[in-house]
């Protein structure tokens, strides 16, 4: 009888830690924001931290592809209405572990050719990391306050073959930052 009651007890606490794992678990979230300006170009530096988990590093060391998708928008201020929205941007960064050159290649739909990694902090961190330049038209009302809003996610990880039935937990990889928000001094 009494092995019966430690086993459910054991049991219990196993659900319970389980049950809380997610409440004490770090959030994704955007930091290190900068935003300069020059002329009608805006420039944005960011970065997201918290975004691996070990499940991830462990897909993308398996020669599964892994997509951040970032957010971008310049927004006006403007009174006893909606901000507008002056320009946008949709910047794809996307980390692929080649097994069997053991390079780790992260591409991005900036334009830029994509980057070879030897090591995997090192193609975290780029992965991590934004740069983009915003124009803004000349005829853009310049009196009111700007802001730029940020915002990051993971894309959702597509396996072939009907694996995601048989790694359904990759569901739990998923995540989305809140969006961030940054003064613009003009």
């Amino acid at each position: 009888m009494v092995l019966i009651d430690k086993t459910r007890f054991l049991a219990v606490i196993l659900v319970i830690l389980i049950w809380l794992s997610p409440a004490y678990a770090r959030e994704a979230e955007i930091r290190d924001v900068l935003v300069t300006h020059q002329g009608d170009t805006i420039t944005v530096y960011a970065r997201v931290t918290n975004c691996f988990t070990k499940g991830m590093e462990s897909a993308i060391m398996a020669g599964v592809p892994t997509t951040f998708t970032f957010l971008l928008d310049l927004n006006r201020e403007r009174d006893f209405w909606f901000d507008k929205k002056i320009v946008g941007a949709v910047i794809r960064q996307t980390i692929k572990y080649d097994t069997v050159k053991k390079l780790f290649l992260v591409s991005s739909t900036d334009g830029k050719a994509a980057t070879a990694f030897q090591d995997l902090e090192g193609a975290k961190r780029a992965m991590a990391e934004i740069t983009r330049t915003l124009v803004i038209h000349r005829n853009v009302d310049r009196q009111r306050p700007f802001y730029v809003m940020i915002k990051a996610k993971l894309d959702k990880v597509r396996l072939p073959l009907y694996m995601e039935y048989v790694f359904f937990f990759i569901s739990l990889w998923d995540f989305e930052t809140d969006w961030y928000r940054q003064e613009v001094a003009f």
